[in-house]
């Protein structure tokens, strides 16, 4: 488990623009089973997590003429039963993160994996999640 002082300021990156913080499993499934839709960030602490997945979600948030209607973020390494919860709604999908994921009415409807946003600019990453937000949300 990652310590408190190295995973709260990347944590605020996300919660100071408006992410929930979800820290139990019980959370997490209240959030996921809401109606509409939920983006939800895996958060980490590696560089692609730094350099691309973050600063490709806010880019997304702040560019979107369409929204999820909940924005919620779960830390790897840190947020244990939390992140595993999330990760059983994931299924299929490999446990990954960082990770984006877009449920909708409780159902995922997107799913980027590490693989997909490692060595990519975080700009590729929010034009993504725009065009899917244009997709899926009201």
């Amino acid at each position: 488990m990652y310590p408190a002082e190295i995973v709260l300021p990347m944590k605020a990156e996300l919660t100071d623009h408006g992410f929930e913080d979800l820290n139990t499993a019980e959370l997490v499934t209240e959030a996921i089973k809401q109606e509409g839709t939920t983006l939800v960030v895996l958060n980490s602490v590696c560089g692609c997590a730094a350099g691309a997945c973050r600063p490709g979600v806010l880019m997304a948030i702040n560019n979107a003429s369409k929204l999820p209607d909940n924005l919620v973020t779960s830390f790897a390494g840190f947020d244990v039963d939390a992140v595993k919860k999330v990760r059983e709604y994931l299924l299929p999908y490999p446990p990954s993160s960082p990770a984006i994921a877009l449920f909708k009415d409780g159902s995922l409807v997107t799913m980027v994996e590490r693989h997909q946003i490692e060595g990519r600019p975080a700009q590729v990453i929010a034009q993504y999640l725009i065009s899917e937000f244009d997709r899926h949300c009201n």
